[in-house]
């Protein structure tokens, strides 16, 4: 693992608190609302990460406020985005270059799915979940991140829901993991919430091999505990592939 500079290891400080919290989502362009059907935390500690990967509210978050009992009709092979910001609501402040999330923080999103009887009612802790959707270091050469991505789309993040998923109510998990201090035991900072879904579908797909939350990750993956950044200080991975923690996506013959 190649040292940091001074300088780089104090710039990082500098943007470790400028956390970021999923809250809002549109299906096929359309947004749904801020806080509809999205679970999510609230007060000063809302924005946190967990980093304990044995945290039993891996799979929702902790301390969950906005809930309501809207559930989001989706097709499946639909396009849905899930929208982050700073803070609840979006900025922070007026003018914040940290909304939605410091471009500091590289690293991967993911999606996952989980079945349950009753999207309003089901505990996000204990189900099985699948992947459906991730990106990574996105291009390898120039260091760009699937959180890059999203900065540049003002805070959304856009995956496809694939054709083949069976028919039901669904928790929807978008993960982002920020990996700017991920050189250390225990400094990946994930960040996540779920929102509340019916897919709508002819597919038969129901997701299976799954995993869970906690228990999908483990501290020493390669895509947790590393080092991204080059004897510059640059966020490239030294130029080469990164791995996304979890199992991969499912995939579906017509998609």
């Amino acid at each position: 693992m190649k040292a940091f500079s001074a300088l780089t290891s104090l710039a990082l400080v500098a943007v470790s608190q400028a956390h970021t919290i999923f809250q809002k989502i549109s299906i096929d362009g359309v947004e749904q609302g801020q806080l509809r059907g999205v679970r999510a935390p609230d007060g000063p500690y809302s924005t946190y990460p967990i980093q304990d990967l044995t945290d039993p509210n891996m799979a929702c978050n902790t301390g969950i406020v906005y809930k309501d009992d809207i559930v989001h009709q989706i097709t499946a092979g639909s396009t849905v985005g899930a929208w982050w910001g700073h803070v609840i609501g979006g900025p922070q402040w007026p003018v914040d270059p940290d909304n939605p999330i410091s471009p500091g923080h590289k690293g991967p999103i993911s999606v996952y799915l989980a079945k349950v009887d009753d999207a309003v009612t089901a505990d996000g802790n204990g189900l099985q979940w699948f992947k459906i959707a991730h990106d990574g270091l996105i291009d390898v050469p120039n260091g760009k991140w699937a959180v890059d991505t999203m900065i540049e789309n003002k805070g959304w993040n856009y995956f496809k829901v694939p054709s083949c998923v069976a028919p039901g109510n669904y928790l929807l998990r978008v993960e982002l993991l920020a990996l700017h201090s991920a050189y250390a035991a225990g400094g990946a900072q994930f960040f996540m919430e779920c929102a509340q879904v019916n897919i709508v579908s002819n597919g038969t797909h129901t997701g299976a091999p799954y995993t869970t939350f906690p228990g999908a990750y483990y501290p020493e993956h390669p895509g947790i505990l590393i080092n991204i950044y080059d004897q510059y200080g640059q966020p490239t991975n030294a130029k080469k592939e990164y791995t996304i923690p979890g199992p991969e996506p499912i995939s579906c013959p017509s998609d």
